[in-house]
């Protein structure tokens, strides 16, 4: 058996959401069944809004890798990428933006 296409899960899912949703306002319970129907609307609601959610990620193309699409790593500014800054104390991340700015004599390139 094969799997069902993201978009007929989420079509689906709307409808389980809307039946309870419908049948809470016209029946206006106030007990157990009235909270089993809510709970039944937001749990068909979340299925739906990840159904939804899967379906735009297979319709969008695959990014490129980032380190390809940016280029070498000589080429970016002080060659220090996000990541190395986030692991790095404050401190350290900004000695080390100095000090590749200064370069390997330790003056100014300025």
């Amino acid at each position: 058996m094969s799997r069902p296409d993201a978009r007929a899960v989420a079509v689906l899912a709307a409808l389980g959401a809307l039946a309870p949703l419908v049948m809470l306002v016209v029946w206006r319970r106030q007990d157990l069944l009235g909270v089993v129907l809510a709970l039944l609307c937001v749990l068909m609601t979340m299925v739906a809004g990840v159904a939804v959610s899967a379906a735009r990620q297979v319709d969008d193309p695959e990014p490129a890798d980032r380190s390809a699409a940016f280029g070498p790593p000589e080429l970016m500014p002080y060659g220090i990428d996000a990541d190395t800054l986030d692991a790095l104390d404050p401190r350290d991340a900004l000695r080390a933006v100095r000090d590749r700015r200064r370069g390997s004599d330790g003056l100014s390139g300025r």
